[in-house]
């Protein structure tokens, strides 16, 4: 099963620069979508929105032109679900759930924020709600991938200038502190990580759009699969696919042996 996410920066930008064209040769059974930007009206209306064989759906912001997540889905889901009930998360359409049998995938986009703001503390917070639900899903006896723009480098392999982001959003002390707790204390799987643990420049998935950035690979890792452990099990290669400029970010692309061969 071959699972990408991708933060698409505006979906009708991401069409632009030839979204459409690569996702067919993508491979991809699942296709998680952030930062789409887009309403149901304004994509229905795009001529190349609806590609034979795909199944798209979308949890749009209640804002216009804001946040949103989807799915391009080549394998019908059993079940999908769009609240996680947070009002504010909700209404910013930060989160999407396919359901596949035992396995759920989730796009899901996390807030950014800045040092000092208003904005930092409803990402904190945000971050604190979120993390109960993440130990109920872990201890439900489904599994997760949870996919999406976290807006959080984890350590210093995770972004070029390390050194000059320590008291920037993005590389706080405390927002990494939160997927250590993910990742230690939960029990969740950081699956880049898992088959590639010293990579750096090869595993930024974003580039700010300053300062020839993207060109000279000052670059971050925010964005993640992060899955419960019988399902990370499963994981047979992972990349971030660099060679088509779809957004900002680049896709982040898995194949999981799923589902497994039962036992004998």
């Amino acid at each position: 099963m071959r699972i990408v996410t991708l933060n698409c920066n505006g979906l009708r930008a991401a069409a632009r620069k030839g979204f459409f064209d690569w996702l067919p040769a993508s491979g991809a059974d699942v296709v998680c979508l952030q930062e789409t930007r887009i309403t149901r009206e304004q994509l229905d209306a795009h001529p190349d929105a609806h590609p034979d064989g795909w199944r798209v759906l979308l949890n749009p912001a209640s804002r216009p032109g804001y946040s949103g997540v989807g799915f391009y889905l080549a394998r019908e889901p059993d079940a999908i679900f769009d609240q996680l009930g947070d009002a504010t998360f909700d209404d910013e359409g930060r989160y999407l759930e396919a359901r596949y049998g035992n396995l759920s995938v989730v796009s899901m986009y996390l807030p950014s924020g800045s040092a000092k703001s208003e904005r930092q503390d409803e990402k904190i917070r945000i971050l604190e709600w979120l993390t109960p639900i993440l130990r109920e899903w872990h201890a439900s006896g489904r599994e997760y991938i949870v996919c999406g723009d976290v807006n959080i480098a984890h350590t210093e392999r995770d972004l070029k200038n390390w050194r000059g982001n320590r008291k920037n959003s993005g590389f706080l002390p405390e927002e990494r502190a939160w997927l250590d707790t993910v990742f230690d204390e939960l029990g969740w799987v950081d699956t880049f990580r898992s088959l590639h643990p010293e990579a750096e420049g090869e595993a930024y998935t974003w580039w700010s759009q300053r300062g020839q950035a993207r060109a000279k690979n000052v670059g971050w890792r925010i964005d993640y699969q992060i899955a419960t452990p019988g399902v990370a099990k499963t994981l047979q290669a992972m990349h971030v696919h660099t060679a088509d400029n779809l957004s900002d970010h680049a896709p982040l692309i898995a194949d999981y042996d799923w589902p497994p061969e039962p036992a004998t």
